[in-house]
């Protein structure tokens, strides 16, 4: 058993940037069989929720890729079109397996996945300098 987790707007498209993703449709494979599939939503992604002003442990500067990685704590793989470095370090850390790609639709990057053709590109991680 195997948790993908996508970010996306509208649960057939990734999104472009993690932090700016609606969702997380969480896609779990048993096998080589899809056993389940779920949109989960991300914590701040309405416009006016800022991060600064959010009622969680301020302490841990929670940026909203960050935050979002806790809604896919139970997943094993995030498949991304791109996310910033504090994310993506968040991401690693937490054990996922991270895959930055230039496929749009979700259907398509999970078929490369279980087809062992889906590759990272790191060039997707943004360096906010």
């Amino acid at each position: 058993m195997i948790k993908i987790a996508f970010p996306t707007d509208d649960g057939q498209t990734l999104s472009a940037h993690l932090g700016m993703a609606r969702y997380f449709k969480v896609i779990t494979l048993d096998g080589d069989r899809v056993s389940n599939t779920e949109l989960r939503e991300k914590p701040y992604h309405s416009a006016d929720a800022h991060p600064d002003h959010s009622n969680e442990d301020p302490g841990n500067g929670t940026h909203p890729g960050r935050a979002g990685l806790q809604t896919i704590a139970d997943c094993q793989v995030l498949i991304a079109g791109g996310m910033g470095q504090p994310a993506h370090q968040a991401a690693l850390a937490q054990g996922l397996q991270v895959i930055l790609t230039g496929e749009k639709i979700i259907q398509s990057a999970l078929e490369a996945y279980q087809a062992g053709r889906l590759t990272s590109d790191p060039r997707r991680v943004h360096s906010h300098h």
